[in-house]
C-alpha cells in the first residue's frame, strides 16, 4: 500500500490516506490498524477514520495521526511524501458500530484523535444508512484542535447530526459550549430514552464519561468504550 495524501488536520495531527491499489480490505466502522513505514520501524495502532463505504467507493483508508516525538509512526508522519510505501496490518478491535441493532438513537463522545473511529461510525451510519438519530459531543483544548470540525458542522446544518462542541481552553470568540465534556453537556443529549453510546478520547474522558452516562440512566451495556 502507498501514501496518496498527507495533510495537516490540526496543529498536532495529520490526516493521511493510503491507497489499497486493488487489495481487498474489509473492516467495520470503529476498527483500527497498525501502521509502519518499513519492516525495521516500530508500527503503531491508529483507528481508521474513513467509513467502509468510503473505502469501497474510493479505494483508500484514512487515518488521523497524532504527530509525536516517539520512535513510532507518529514521529515520522510529517515527513512522509506521496507515493511512500506503507505497511498496514489487517483491521483489529472490537470497538465497532453494530452490524444490526434495534437502537434508533446514537450518541458519540470524543476528544483528541479519539474522534477518528467516531467519525468512521458516523459516516457509516449516514451512508449505510442506519435508521435513527445521531449526536456528537466533541471536546478539544483550543478551537484549532477540532479535527473534522468543518465536516461535522456541515452535517449539523443539514440536520443529519446533533453537534455539541465544547472547549476546555482559551478561545476569545468561541460561541459554543465550554468545559470538559460532562454532565451538563450530556444531559440534553441523553434525554429520556437512553441512546447507544460510543466513547473514545483521552484517559480522563474514558474514566469519567461512562459513569456520567450511567448516572443519567444509560445502562452499562449501552455504553461502548474504545478498546483494541
Amino acid at each position: 500500500m502507498r501514501l496518496i495524501s498527507n495533510v495537516k488536520a490540526t496543529p498536532t495531527t495529520r490526516r493521511i490516506r493510503i491507497a489499497l491499489d486493488g487489495a481487498a480490505y474489509e473492516y467495520r466502522a470503529g476498527q483500527a490498524a497498525w501502521l509502519g513505514v518499513d519492516e525495521k520501524s516500530e508500527a503503531a495502532p491508529y483507528s481508521i477514520a474513513s467509513a467502509p463505504e468510503e473505502t469501497a467507493r474510493h479505494g483508500w483508508l484514512e487515518f488521523l495521526v497524532k504527530v509525536d516525538g516517539s520512535t513510532r509512526f507518529g514521529a515520522r508522519v510529517s515527513d512522509l511524501r506521496r507515493g511512500t510505501p506503507l505497511i498496514v496490518s489487517p483491521p483489529a478491535g472490537s470497538f465497532v458500530f453494530p452490524s444490526a441493532t434495534r437502537e434508533r438513537r446514537f450518541l458519540f463522545v470524543g476528544g483528541g484523535t479519539g474522534i477518528a473511529p467516531l467519525r468512521s461510525m458516523i459516516q457509516h451510519a449516514i451512508e449505510a444508512p442506519v435508521p435513527g438519530t445521531l449526536a456528537l459531543l466533541y471536546s478539544a483544548r483550543v478551537p484549532q484542535e477540532f479535527a473534522y470540525g468543518k465536516e461535522f458542522r456541515a452535517l449539523a446544518r443539514e440536520g443529519r447530526l446533533t453537534l455539541v462542541l465544547t472547549l476546555t481552553g482559551a478561545g476569545s470568540r468561541w460561541r459554543h459550549a465550554r468545559g470538559r465534556a460532562g454532565l451538563a453537556h450530556l444531559t440534553p443529549l441523553v434525554g429520556d430514552s437512553p441512546p447507544l453510546c460510543f466513547v473514545c478520547g483521552p484517559a480522563s474522558m474514558m474514566a469519567e464519561i461512562p459513569g456520567t452516562l450511567e448516572s443519567l440512566g444509560v445502562p452499562r451495556e449501552q455504553i461502548r468504550t474504545a478498546q483494541w
